[in-house]
């Protein structure tokens, strides 16, 4: 294992070893609902890089509440390595979401793409593509809020199959 390997390491077991941090419950709520606000932002973008890149951000806000939850603030140490996304982090600190973060983090790249496209005029997301990560978006904030114990609305998409 590298130095750089064992130090992000041992930064992750900092933050998620110990008694789970109960955050405010606002902040939690908060995050939720920006992620519930994302996707139905999304559901009504028409161009499909921004419903991707809307339902992506709003899986990343969701991703942050788990987060909040589950790991506790680190203390700045000199020459620490930080986890290099929060996909990684929720892998490691939710296992039963890390399939999920796999497959969000997997995304990121396109999602970088899909914003840059938006910018330039460039379509590099399918209708269908956008439309598929929009509903797996809303179903990863589902599954978020039942693992936090969170009431979860169903159905948010205004988009029907086409």
């Amino acid at each position: 294992m590298t130095e750089k390997a064992r130090a992000e390491e041992a930064m992750i077991e900092e933050a998620t070893t110990g008694p789970v941090r109960r955050p405010a419950t606002r902040s939690v709520a908060e995050l939720l609902a920006a992620a519930h606000n994302g996707l139905l932002v999304a559901s009504l973008e028409q161009r499909p890089a921004q419903r991707y890149v809307g339902a992506h951000v709003a899986a990343l806000r969701a991703a942050a509440a788990v987060l909040a939850v589950r790991t506790r603030p680190l203390r700045g140490r000199p020459g620490s390595v930080g986890p290099r996304s929060a996909w990684t982090l929720l892998g490691r600190v939710a296992p039963e979401l890390g399939e999920w973060a796999v497959f969000f983090a997997a995304g990121a790249g396109r999602r970088q793409a899909a914003e840059l496209g938006i910018e330039t005029g460039v379509e590099v997301v399918s209708t269908r593509d956008a439309d598929d990560l929009l509903r797996d978006a809303e179903t990863f904030v589902a599954l978020v809020e039942t693992t936090l114990g969170r009431p979860h609305q169903v159905g948010l998409s205004l988009r029907t199959v086409s």
